[in-house]
């Protein structure tokens, strides 16, 4: 038996390998886990970014629908539109009628010389919501000369509504009788008004305004009522063909939003509009 034990250990050229196979499988190990990771991270930032826009255009259809018939205005620029919006609306009484007795009665809506109410067939739906002093009266809303509703000779403000079966107003003698003897209420004019400033990306934004008197022109943007309904608005457009008789206007909305990572989402949404007055 040698005096000398064997000396067991790795050599220089093994540790090398070892260290080499180890960076390899750590690299592949990392790969593996972080792909999925991003692709995870870029699903939720388009997630939110979508949901966002999403949110806005949902908001958007909502108060489109409850437009007044013909109030819809869209910027030259394409990045404001206007709107009307509907509180409540009917039929008001067109003719008298005969009661049991033989009695005349009824309270029309006279075209022929100022009035200042009518009776109200059936009953308004939202009653609750009509403010007495605040909301507008409007008849027979058309684009034509004397009978639009944003130069005021086509609405007169609601001054009385006691009860669901009359309304009172303002004295006005309307330019225009409604074919299907209806009225509209209305309360404030709504604009959405597209910021994309490309100097701030966070401040880049969809507003929408409310609660401002009603104007000739189209103001851009409205002095009062902001709200922002989404951020990191990188583009917008606001595109409107009011149709005719028979067929609905069409409002068509752009928008795409791009967050600090440079993740961007697009959509594009249509929304039908009953403009029969």
């Amino acid at each position: 038996m040698s005096k000398y034990r064997t000396q067991h250990g790795f050599t220089l050229i093994e540790m090398i390998i070892v260290i080499v196979i180890g960076g390899i499988l750590a690299a592949m190990t990392t790969s593996i886990l972080t792909l999925p990771i991003n692709s995870y991270i870029d699903s939720t930032r388009r997630a939110t970014l979508t949901d966002a826009a999403e949110s806005a255009l949902r908001r958007m259809q909502r108060d489109i629908r409850r437009a007044l018939p013909n109030s819809i205005r869209v910027s030259s620029d394409g990045q404001s539109l206007e709107l009307l919006h509907i509180v409540d609306g009917g039929r008001y009484r067109a003719q008298y009628y005969t009661d049991a007795s033989g009695a005349i009665n009824g309270d029309t809506l006279d075209f022929t010389a100022t009035d200042t109410s009518f009776d109200v067939l059936g009953s308004l739906q939202n009653f609750a919501q009509v403010t007495a002093g605040e909301d507008r009266l409007v008849v027979y809303p058309v684009d034509a000369s004397g009978a639009n509703a944003y130069v005021g000779s086509n609405s007169s403000v609601v001054s009385n509504a006691s009860t669901v079966d009359s309304l009172a107003f303002t004295a006005k003698q309307f330019p225009l009788a409604s074919p299907q003897q209806r009225f509209f209420i209305i309360d404030t004019p709504i604009t959405y008004r597209c910021d994309t400033d490309p100097s701030a990306r966070k401040d880049r934004t969809l507003v929408r305004y409310q609660n401002y008197d009603i104007q000739a022109t189209q103001p851009t943007p409205p002095s009062e009522g902001a709200a922002i309904q989404a951020n990191y608005l990188a583009s917008c457009q606001f595109s409107y063909s009011s149709g005719s008789s028979s067929r609905a206007g069409l409002v068509t909305i752009e928008l795409s939003l791009t967050d600090d990572a440079n993740e961007s989402v697009r959509l594009v949404h249509q929304v039908h509009v009953d403009n029969q007055p």
